[in-house]
Formats: C-alpha cells, structure tokens, sequence
C-alpha cells in the first residue's frame, strides 16, 4: 500500500471517528436536555405534578412510570447528582459501539421499572438512578463476560471510578430507591451478558 493510499485511510478512519463523537455528543446531550427541560417545566409550570408519573409501585397506572420516571426528578439537587454519571458512565457504554447504549438503557429501564412496579416500597419513584446502575452493572460485568483486554481494563476503570457507589443498593438511606438501583444493576448484567451473547 503506498503512503497516499495509508494517509487516505487514516483520513476515513479519522473523519469516521469525528462524526461517531459527534453521534455520541448528540445523543446523550439530547436524553439529558429531555431531563432538565422536564424538570424546569415541572418546578416552574406544574409545581412538581409531573412527578406523578413516576412508578407507583404495584398500581397498574404506576406502570406507566417504567417509561417516564428516569426522566423525572425531584428538586435540581437530585437532577445534578444524576447528570455526571449518566453522561460519563453513558458514554463509556457507548465507546465500542453507540448502539450499545440503546439496548442497555431500554433493557435497564425495563428491568429496573418493572422490579420496583413488583417489589418497591409505597410511593413514587423517580430519577435516573435505576439507569445509571444499570450502566455501572454493565460496564463492571462486561469485561467478566467478554474476557479480553479493552473490556477488562475499562471495567477495572470504572471500578476505580464508580466501585464505591455500589452501596446504592443496599437499603442505607432513607428516601432513596435502593429497589430502583438494585434492579438497575441487575438489568445491566443481563444487559451485558446478552450483548456478549450477540456479539459471539
């Protein structure tokens, strides 16, 4: 191959790179103006109503929470404590392949929504928590799952970032879904391992 034919390619590779970034940008700058929009509007407009339509635990109107309350937040408090590591532990989700993140967030949103619609506490329940979770059992089992070097190392990387979090299922703070955490995760595993499934 001569040098022409090689700078071309890095010139492909390269400009293929930029616009999977700038995919990745859109897609998780779009499902967090979804969020803060939400919550603006909620505060200012309904003064809170929204929340209603988190998961109301083993009411059948509360199903419809699955759906809309990991884009539904208590205060602004609440809502920055999710942003950060839904943007850093979303995009890790996504660094091989962007289509990853779609399947593991709808498999975590229905596995985490569905346990606390069965097993959470009375009240709604709300927020992104279930979803990060998700993406942290995921990007934690991933590298158990798949055994190479690249998934290995990035599931020891957030390991290192996020391991400490994983207190969150457990029942240790009042007024936080443990539930929605506990079956975040466990949806990210089955997230991960039907993905390596797929893969192979």
């Amino acid at each position: 191959m001569s040098k022409q034919e090689t700078r071309g390619l890095a010139r492909q590779e390269t400009s293929a790179l930029a616009r999977e970034l700038k995919t990745q940008v859109k897609v998780l700058g779009g499902f967090v103006a979804i969020m803060w929009i939400l919550e603006i509007v909620d505060l200012v407009v309904f003064q809170g109503a929204l929340n209603a339509y988190g998961i109301l635990p083993r009411h059948l109107i509360g199903l419809r929470g699955i759906l809309f309350a990991p884009f539904l937040h208590g205060n602004f408090a609440h809502l920055i404590a999710n942003t950060i590591p839904f943007l850093t532990l979303g995009w890790f989700v996504m660094l091989r392949e962007t289509s990853d993140f779609f399947v593991v967030t709808a498999i975590t949103m229905l596995v985490s929504g569905l346990g606390v619609w069965l097993l959470g506490s009375p009240g709604l329940h709300i927020g992104a928590s279930g979803v990060i979770f998700g993406y942290l059992g995921f990007l934690l089992l991933r590298g158990y799952f798949e055994r190479n070097i690249p998934s290995i190392l990035l599931s020891l990387i957030v390991g290192f970032l996020y391991g400490g979090t994983i207190w969150g299922v457990l029942p240790i703070q009042q007024g936080v879904s443990w539930e929605g955490h506990l079956f975040g995760f466990i949806g990210g595993i089955l997230a991960a391992r039907l993905l390596t499934r797929r893969k192979k």
